[in-house]
């Protein structure tokens, strides 16, 4: 599924978004990034280093695929491999997220699993949020792990890290992130107060499908 969005449309919500990824607490500081795929089929990427408050259009760096700087006085996010190898290993993306989300970010910690035990996130995010293995930060190596696990769900966790997140815009991306992190809240609640039941295999199998649908046109 391809953006509908022109080129300035799509950086002004990658702008946007930024700003509610850390007025949300999506992250703290200059922490996270973001990433979008433009109609010509380059990508626009926040810059590294530089608080959300202050940041504008201009401060939004364009990039081939492969990373080259094509527009923008800034330097891309160090994490840019993340985004960029998520865009270019599936056409159906069009919107990434990287944050360190307080409650998702506990699971990466423990490497466990945020599972898909609610009709909702089944349907937005596709299925059980894995914990992608170790990878380091900013290496070409975490990018190649985190961009195969997002073949068939809209998150994935980073071990000892954060959390990642695709989508068919900005916006949308933002969305999955908030309902990872809330998910994420309610599991780690429940389990406190004992185990937590999982929906029936057939109703998860059904609702995993509305997310393909959701994200390829195809079940």
């Amino acid at each position: 599924m391809t953006t509908k969005l022109t080129a300035q449309e799509t950086k002004e919500q990658v702008l946007w978004v930024a700003k509610e990824m850390s007025s949300s607490g999506l992250v703290q500081g200059t922490a996270g990034n973001l990433g979008a795929r433009l109609p010509d089929g380059n990508a626009v990427l926040t810059p590294s280093s530089l608080d959300y408050g202050e940041m504008t259009l201009d401060d939004l760096v364009v990039t081939d695929l492969d990373g080259n700087v094509l527009e923008g006085e800034r330097g891309p996010t160090t994490e840019k491999a993340l985004h960029l190898s998520a865009l270019r290993q599936h056409d159906e993306i069009n919107a990434t997220m990287h944050c360190h989300a307080k409650f998702a970010t506990m699971f990466a910690l423990t490497r466990k699993h945020i599972p898909a035990v609610i009709e909702e996130f089944v349907v937005y995010v596709g299925g059980d949020v894995e914990v992608a293995d170790y990878k380091t930060t900013g290496t070409d190596e975490l990018a190649e792990e985190v961009a195969k696990r997002v073949g068939n769900r809209a998150a994935v966790l980073m071990a000892n890290h954060g959390l990642f997140a695709v989508g068919k815009d900005p916006k949308d991306v933002l969305h999955v992130a908030h309902l990872v992190e809330r998910t994420a809240e309610i599991i780690w609640g429940a389990q406190q107060l004992g185990e937590v039941v999982p929906i029936p295999d057939e109703v998860n199998a059904t609702f995993a499908g509305y997310y393909r649908f959701g994200r390829t046109g195809k079940f």
